[in-house]
């Protein structure tokens, strides 16, 4: 029989039990034969994959993007932290044709932690659709405590889970995420039947909080005020890459050390400063699908929780923001780059595509109100920088 990721995740849930979400994300994306983006006959990107991220639409996104923070130190050395074999020789390839190796030095790394600090550089990092892949646990408030939404097999009668509670449905859930799914009767009735949401799979609730559900449950104070059925989407992967990150930015009295260092950092993704319950969601063939749809074939995705973000760095950087990334890309001047590419273009047709790939980059009802960014400096607290400033505090 011909193994495929819908066969391992099975032989997982049989042996071991209904699978988290977190565990169900990361064997979808990163199985190393299997997953999503390990395999290479996965197109991903462009018009023959799956998506389109912004530095595809327009070269204006990355020419800008640049710009912050407005800093003209010579550029040594670029380590990129990819996971996917696959992926790794698209980024070679790629920077070999626009970047001389022999100008800047490239390194690959699996994790953020084998990237060591330097204290005598400054430290730029560009984290892009970066959160949004993190494995995310689904937990669910109920008068016991925090449990965890989890997958079972919908065809597995020895399954005695009950479902999640349907109030959950309600709350925290933003109107455009994937479709809802409903129970006949509340979590806490030990005979609600399971309910398939496709041919093989179904949601069900740990019969007791899991220690994933309890940890995540406490992982910001915003939680605690939610009230029983809340269910919200929490990554702990997210929140130790993000301490990562400040750890590697920080100044150096606050990582504890006694030369120079610091840095900043962007991170743009889809999401905002608040917790969602539903937004998991898979992409294939440029439409957003059920998120159990054709396992380790389709991107697996959640929205980022950029108040937990902050959260997490806060003690050690300061962090900026968040912005939409229309308002972000209009004060660091796309509009002024994409009006010099529109001038310099021979024919109109291309002064046409440009002005309608940076409106698509900007938009407010698209990705530039779908998308935030959020700044990481180490510099004092309270401190404003560029262009996150304090006119902009609404824009989120």
């Amino acid at each position: 029989m011909l193994d495929t990721a819908k066969n391992v995740l099975t032989r997982h849930q049989k042996a071991t039990g209904p699978l988290s979400f977190a565990t169900y994300m990361q064997l979808c994306l990163s199985h190393p034969v299997h997953g999503y983006y390990m395999n290479p006959s996965n197109p991903v990107f462009g018009t023959r994959g799956d998506f389109t991220t912004s530095p595809e639409i327009s070269q204006v996104f990355g020419e800008v993007v640049r710009q912050f923070p407005p800093v003209r130190d010579k550029l040594d050395s670029v380590h990129l932290v990819e996971t996917s074999p696959a992926m790794c020789d698209l980024q070679c390839t790629t920077l070999e044709t626009a970047w001389p190796h022999d100008r800047v030095q490239f390194a690959w790394h699996d994790a953020l932690d084998q990237v060591n600090r330097r204290d005598d550089r400054f430290t730029m990092l560009v984290a892009h659709e970066f959160f949004d892949a993190l494995p995310v646990h689904v937990i669910e408030k109920t008068v016991q405590g925090w449990h965890e939404v989890l997958i079972a097999l919908a065809n597995d009668s020895s399954i005695r889970y009950t479902h999640p509670s349907s109030a959950a449905s309600t709350v925290l859930v933003p109107p455009t995420s994937t479709p809802r799914f409903t129970t006949s009767g509340p979590a806490s009735s030990p005979s609600a039947p399971l309910q398939p949401l496709s041919p093989r799979w179904t949601r069900v609730l740990s019969p007791t909080p899991t220690a994933s559900s309890t940890l995540l449950g406490h992982a910001s104070s915003r939680f605690a005020s939610l009230p029983i059925g809340a269910r919200v989407e929490v990554s702990g992967a997210s929140i130790k890459l993000a301490r990562q990150i400040a750890e590697l930015l920080a100044p150096a009295s606050a990582a504890g050390s006694e030369d120079g260092g610091s840095g900043c950092a962007l991170v743009v993704d889809y999401g905002a400063e608040k917790a969602v319950g539903n937004s998991l969601r898979g992409f294939k063939d440029h439409a957003i699908v059920d998120v159990l749809h054709r396992p380790g074939e389709c991107d697996v995705t959640a929205n980022v929780d950029f108040a937990l973000l902050k959260e997490v760095v806060s003690d050690l950087v300061t962090p900026h923001g968040t912005l939409s990334q229309g308002t972000f890309l209009t004060e660091v001047g796309v509009q002024l780059r994409a009006d010099r590419l529109i001038k310099a273009a021979s024919t109109q047709e291309r002064k046409s595509g440009i002005a309608e790939c940076v409106n698509r980059l900007v938009d407010p009802l698209g990705m530039g109100g779908q998308y935030a960014v959020l700044g990481i400096t180490g510099t004092p607290k309270g401190e404003a920088v560029w262009p996150f400033l304090p006119v902009h505090n609404g824009s989120k």
